[in-house]
């Protein structure tokens, strides 16, 4: 059997497989919406409040997950949720009905969270172990696990409609990602123990205002890249006239030149340091889409969708690098909010659409990207020589 023996390259393959998982089992279920949705008999609200559900689920685990941090370590906790997420499949093909539906997919939320932040602290202290960047390259095995889930549900629809063999197919892929990632995964390496008295006090306390900026940050970065996902394309089509053979190429190009980002962006970071990349990323989005909206046209939303994929893709790898720095406690609570932010943001972003037009409604995008420059400058980002802190960017 084929072995890694570079230590960094072995747990990198290993992480990576993690993200894969995580990007794959939520693009494997919603790309089944609509089945699911006959099959259930369910309105288009509901299935709306059926997608708020999981976002409700990762938003709200933030105590829960911050408990089985501490408890069973990043490594633990990552296989179990990501075996969890596997069987959860089984469970949405098999409800009855839909309030069962709704606690199916509340209890992925709480599992995505959980995966969620155990692979990011993962992802940091490989970086601090090995002080080489790896996060941004992570982040893109994400897209690449949607990406290849998209393309499982197109071939086995071909052969058969059926949700349940689908999702075994899925289960399956899902199960082999988890079985090549555990042993290669980075073992715990627990801190000294502190006084009772200290871990009560700092189990209780509020966030510092340093995990606040780093949550604000987080949010409006995945507020941006969620809400170019979901409103370009109609963007494109309703707004700026294109063609219906131009229109879906928007999301194509936010995510081809994010995932394009992702892979070059480590060593963007390790040239000119975290806060730089995402000062100048975050800035590039929010000019570049608003230059493209004043101008109007395809071409220039085109060009202003490039600058957004280009500029907020290294947003998240590098603010989880800089919270996995203050602890699992802030690790957990800068997860929750990006995934708040990236499942509120484009209800939002629609509703502000309905109410004054979409035009406006990309212009808040733009304007959430120009928020996370404000926030970087308020964040104590990592030296680019210690990728994070090497005590302080290990697992809990």
């Amino acid at each position: 059997m084929f072995r890694v023996h570079d230590p960094f390259l072995r747990a990198q393959l290993a992480i990576a497989a993690l993200f894969c998982s995580l990007g794959f089992q939520y693009a494997t279920w919603a790309s089944r919406i609509p089945a699911i949705k006959a099959q259930l008999g369910l309105t288009a609200a509901e299935v709306g409040v059926l997608l708020m559900a999981t976002g409700v689920g990762a938003a709200v685990s933030f105590p829960l997950v911050t408990l089985l941090m501490n408890r069973l370590g990043a490594r633990r906790l990552a296989l179990l949720s990501a075996l969890c997420l596997a069987l959860l499949l089984f469970a949405l093909a098999a409800a009855p009905n839909y309030p069962t539906a709704l606690v199916v997919m509340g209890v992925d939320g709480v599992l995505v969270g959980a995966l969620n932040v155990a692979m990011n602290a993962q992802g940091a202290a490989l970086e601090a172990r090995h002080r080489r960047h790896a996060m941004a390259k992570l982040h893109a095995t994400f897209s690449a696990g949607s990406l290849a889930a998209a393309v499982l549900a197109s071939a086995v629809t071909a052969v058969t409609p059926a949700v349940t063999a689908h999702f075994a197919v899925a289960a399956a892929v899902l199960l082999l990602l988890v079985g090549c990632a555990g042993p290669g995964l980075l073992a715990e390496e627990q801190p000294a123990a502190a006084p009772k008295e200290r871990q009560g006090r700092r189990r209780w306390a509020l966030p510092s205002r340093l995990t606040l900026w780093m949550c604000c940050a987080m949010a409006f970065g995945t507020v941006t890249e969620g809400a170019m996902n979901d409103w370009s394309a109609l963007y494109l089509k309703d707004v700026a006239k294109a063609s219906a053979q131009l229109a879906p190429m928007g999301i194509a190009v936010v995510s081809g030149v994010m995932v394009l980002a992702r892979l070059f962006a480590d060593g963007w970071r390790g040239r000119w340091g975290d806060g730089t990349v995402v000062r100048a990323g975050s800035a590039l989005a929010g000019v570049g889409l608003a230059l493209a909206l004043l101008s109007g046209g395809a071409v220039p939303a085109l060009i202003g969708f490039a600058c957004v994929g280009l500029g907020i893709a290294a947003v998240t790898p590098c603010v989880y690098v800089a919270a996995a720095g203050q602890g699992a406690r802030a690790l957990t609570l800068v997860a929750a909010m990006g995934t708040l932010g990236l499942l509120a943001g484009p209800p939002f972003i629609g509703f502000l659409a309905n109410a004054v037009g979409l035009a406006w409604g990309m212009a808040a995008v733009a304007a959430s990207a120009l928020v996370v420059t404000l926030c970087s400058t308020r964040i104590r980002w990592p030296s680019r020589s210690t990728p994070a802190a090497a005590a302080a960017g290990e697992p809990a």
